[in-house]
């Protein structure tokens, strides 16, 4: 993912934040990857994503 622009918090962020964000979004790609590869709609895919982010959300704003 190298088209990719990381954000910065305004505080720096301990080693192990780090290790778990580029961890969280490897992961991500790779689950992507193999869906892809499996024959997943992208629109599935994304449909999936965008409901695991809705209920995160609901979840830090209960």
């Amino acid at each position: 993912m190298s088209n990719v622009t990381r954000l910065h918090h305004a505080l720096p962020l301990s080693p192990a934040i780090n290790t778990a964000v580029i961890d969280l979004d490897s992961s991500i790609a790779k689950a992507i990857d193999v869906a892809k590869a499996a024959g997943l709609p992208q629109g599935l895919v994304i449909s999936i994503l965008h409901g695991h982010a809705q209920m995160q959300t609901n979840i830090m704003v209960s």
